[in-house]
């Protein structure tokens, strides 16, 4: 069993288990009824997603230590209780359950959920 970390929207993968989408807004243009059959997300985390200041920071990223300052802030809004509360329960779940955790972005180097998959790992989740 094990934790996998996707692009929402694209296809899905033998296995991969429920879809939770860990962004901020739902997807443009597409019905709330539509967002599991067109491989968005099954349900919606958004506590798992940067706050609003953290995602217009992230998208103004252009060198290495942009993108440090954002994870390290990132990082602290993560530890704040309820996303820390709601990470120990997926790594705990990752270890005799299929699901996946996904954002929009195409590159993940530079997504939040690269984040997300090292903070999973650093709590003993089984991350594919």
């Amino acid at each position: 069993m094990s934790v996998r970390i996707v692009r929402l929207g694209s296809a899905r993968t033998a296995g991969e288990g429920p879809r939770i989408g860990t962004v901020r807004r739902p997807p443009r243009g597409v019905r709330k009824e539509d967002h599991a059959s067109g491989n968005w997300y099954d349900t919606w985390l958004p506590e798992l997603s940067p706050s609003a200041g953290l995602v217009t920071e992230a998208r103004a990223v252009d060198t290495d230590k942009d993108w440090q300052a954002f994870v390290k802030a990132f990082r602290r809004e993560m530890a704040e209780a309820t996303p820390a509360r709601l990470l120990d329960m997926l790594a705990l779940l990752s270890r005799s359950a299929n699901f996946s955790l996904g954002c929009y972005c195409e590159d993940e180097d530079r997504c939040h959920r690269s984040v997300l998959r090292a903070l999973l790992a650093e709590r003993g989740a089984d991350v594919e």
